[in-house]
């Protein structure tokens, strides 16, 4: 009798002990994301070889180094959405002769660097309305970038982005906000000119 007592106290000791904190469940899913309703306004400084619409929640920085070199490096700027913790780095180059082809194959490079976390890799070319052509890439799976695109008038210049956020990718968990920012770069791409 003595065995049974002492192994009771030990089991209800136990439970006194190690349920100390109230249980509450974790919740499923993620974090409600709000977004703020969709303006646009142009950027048009001078200077620059372009324009375009961006959104009025975007920040433009033209202060970008190139690889932390302290010059700053023409035409060049950031796209920054600091609600999302996104950026579009935007490249610029003028076309020298006989430039185009490695320009854009190191724009197909760079999309390809994807390869070993993409699911997949498509790419559509187009032209705007205003006759700019391009092509965009959509890279799916938990990458760091899930669009790149390029613009050209395939003689003089050469526009080059790409969309990345400032945490570790999550194809799921950035759903929301990809598919927002998305609207944007279109948006971007089809009011982009050349001036």
């Amino acid at each position: 009798m003595h065995k049974i007592g002492f192994i009771l106290l030990t089991v209800g000791l136990f439970f006194t002990i190690a349920c100390n904190s109230p249980f509450a469940p974790k919740t499923k899913g993620y974090s409600l994301i709000t977004f703020p309703e969709k303006k646009y306004q142009s950027f048009e400084l001078p200077g620059y070889p372009y324009t375009f619409e961006y959104p009025v929640y975007a920040q433009i920085n033209n202060k970008v180094n190139y690889f932390g070199d302290n010059t700053q490096t023409k035409d060049w700027i950031n796209i920054n959405f600091p609600q999302n913790e996104a950026t579009i780095y935007v490249s610029y180059r003028n076309i020298g002769p006989h430039q185009l082809d490695t320009l854009i194959k190191d724009a197909y490079t760079f999309a390809n660097n994807h390869n070993s976390k993409a699911s997949v890799i498509e790419d559509s070319l187009f032209t705007t309305d205003s006759g700019v052509h391009g092509v965009f890439f959509h890279i799916g799976g938990n990458v760091a970038t899930s669009y790149q695109f390029f613009l050209t008038d395939s003689t003089r210049h050469f526009f080059r982005g790409a969309l990345y956020f400032d945490t570790t990718p999550n194809e799921d968990s950035l759903a929301p906000v990809n598919a927002f920012l998305f609207k944007d770069l279109k948006h971007l791409v089809n009011t982009f000119r050349w001036k």
